[in-house]
């Protein structure tokens, strides 16, 4: 079938009077409302690019501190010292882990200087490493949602464009009184650009929302073992304090 295009395609442009492709006469050549489509479809796609760039180096980032926070702030924790542990939490504060583990840290010193009773103390800090993550949550998936709309709704643009380029195929036809490829190989060129283009700016757009999707499903797991896991550790501490 690709074959078939290809040859169509070149029995195309040796119909249309000898003129090689040029994109700069195609465009020069296109319709107001093709070139709006790509105009449009060029903004969804910088915007998308844009979404991946930031989100990649975000990500990246994230997952490099907190390999080198866990083990630091593990260390800090056995020892007791969470004036320490909240002092690493505090560099690291690029890492998902790091900024939920200091919310629960944060929350269970403000309450060991109080005389309110251990359950409450961890109470509060659940509560606080909740929040923190459901705040880390949207952060890690801001602008997300742009790319599953872009994803869907360029190949619909492309179309729009593909419908513009047909109707003035059949416009060339109509104003040339010829039913040659010469006549309709503009129109035809509109469509085929703006159909291509559509799927170029919308099939990253889906593979990077899945791949992003998948990694912000794994923080979510990661902050909240780690929010277990601290919970864990203040239950021993208090029970400690008792004994």
């Amino acid at each position: 079938m690709l074959l078939q295009v290809q040859v169509w395609a070149m029995w195309l442009l040796q119909e249309s009077e000898g003129i090689a492709f040029d994109p700069r006469s195609v465009w020069n050549n296109m319709g107001i409302l093709a070139k709006i489509v790509l105009a449009v479809l060029f903004i969804m796609s910088a915007w998308s690019i844009g979404v991946m760039i930031d989100r990649l180096i975000a990500f990246n980032a994230a997952r490099k501190q907190s390999r080198a926070f866990a083990p630091a702030v593990a260390g800090a924790l056995r020892e007791g010292k969470l004036d320490e542990a909240i002092k690493i939490a505090d560099r690291y504060n690029k890492s998902h882990l790091a900024k939920v583990v200091v919310a629960g840290l944060q929350e269970f010193k403000a309450h060991q200087m109080s005389s309110e009773i251990s359950g409450e103390e961890i109470e509060a800090s659940r509560r606080a490493l909740e929040r923190s993550e459901a705040i880390v949550h949207a952060e890690l998936n801001r602008g997300i949602s742009s790319l599953a709309t872009i994803g869907s709704t360029a190949p619909f643009v492309g179309l729009f464009g593909t419908v513009v380029g047909i109707m003035n195929a059949f416009k060339s036809i109509s104003t040339s009184k010829s039913t040659g490829l010469g006549a309709v190989a503009g129109g035809i060129s509109e469509a085929l650009i703006t159909t291509a283009f559509g799927l170029l700016v919308a099939i990253p757009a889906v593979w990077m929302f899945n791949y992003f999707t998948n990694r912000i499903a794994a923080f979510d797991v990661e902050m909240g073992n780690s929010s277990s896991e601290l919970i864990d550790y203040f239950l021993k501490r208090t029970q400690r304090v008792a004994k």
